[in-house]
């Protein structure tokens, strides 16, 4: 068993999108090679209504997919396919966008006026960049949980983890996403399959990241780390970009730590993207924005 190293360790930068909502990017807009197959996270965590009440209204999409896991506050959506839907804390929403769709997120806050919740963009392959959009609406309830005997506890949105499967399926870079808890002080080694990408985004309290290549065997910190690469230490809104390897390590601090863990496998495919559009060729983007223009974008009929 190999642990994976940290290859990049980096702050969620403040950016503003939609009609004016303010949150952080973890990564998006870049390179996108080291992230194949996703494109972008966006942490839309907020307590003030006024920076996320405008939302996110009608605007384009096609050759990705977007996931949006919400943990507090209300994501009411729509769509030109006619589905109309609203998210709360623990639900997740998984659209294909395809060929095409044009769609709306539109937040709320819940009683303490906090709207909190992740987007990440999948990119989709080439053969699949004009398939037919798809919505998934996946409740709190559906999202089954893990509770191993040391306490860490793991919530199962997509993909194949201990031996238990989430309940997004049909998905095309086979993503494996899974929020984490690991409790105060504890140490926790985790199943990454070397084929994958991986990258951690913790959200709540902090840990360190094994840089080990090897597992280590005494649980006490400062030895157990003695004869390694330094840990990486990370706290809320902390990305952590893994290389390779087959499992990810983490020491969690004093007040314990919860972080997504998102691996999915490279498309190692050519990337021509512009805001809401992601195809393979300048051409093909040029041909999406014409469509818009000429109002032959959408290919397939609303409900």
């Amino acid at each position: 068993m190999s642990i994976r190293p940290v290859k990049r360790l980096v702050q969620a930068k403040p950016t503003m999108e939609g009609a004016g909502v303010h949150l952080r990017r973890a990564f998006g807009f870049g390179n996108t090679k080291d992230f194949d197959p996703f494109l972008l996270l966006d942490d839309f965590r907020n307590d003030v209504p006024d920076d996320y009440l405008a939302g996110f209204p009608w605007h384009p999409h096609r050759g990705i997919e977007t996931i949006t896991y919400v943990l507090a506050g209300t994501v009411e959506h729509g769509d030109s396919m006619g589905n109309r839907g609203s998210i709360e804390s623990g639900d997740v929403q998984w659209m294909t966008a395809g060929s095409g769709i044009i769609h709306q997120e539109m937040p709320k806050g819940d009683h303490a006026g906090r709207m909190h919740g992740f987007q990440l963009w999948a990119n989709l392959p080439s053969a699949l960049k004009m398939t037919a959009p798809r919505y998934q609406e996946v409740k709190a309830a559906e999202i089954p949980e893990i509770k191993d005997d040391d306490g860490t506890e793991v919530r199962l949105v997509c993909g194949s983890f201990w031996g238990k499967r989430g309940p997004v399926e049909g998905i095309a870079a086979d993503p494996v996403y899974i929020d984490v808890s690991v409790p105060p002080g504890r140490r926790k080694t985790l199943p990454v399959e070397t084929t994958r990408q991986a990258f951690a985004y913790v959200f709540s309290g902090s840990g360190k990241f094994c840089n080990a290549s090897a597992p280590l065997a005494v649980p006490t910190e400062p030895v157990s780390w003695a004869d390694t690469k330094p840990p990486t230490a990370a706290d809320n809104r902390s990305l952590v970009l893994f290389d390779s390897g087959d499992e990810v390590m983490v020491q969690a601090g004093d007040d314990g730590i919860r972080f997504l863990l998102v691996s999915g496998k490279p498309l190692e495919e050519p990337v021509a993207w512009y805001g809401p559009i992601v195809m393979n060729t300048q051409q093909q983007l040029q041909q999406a924005f014409a469509e818009l223009q000429k109002g032959t974008f959408l290919k397939e009929k609303g409900k």
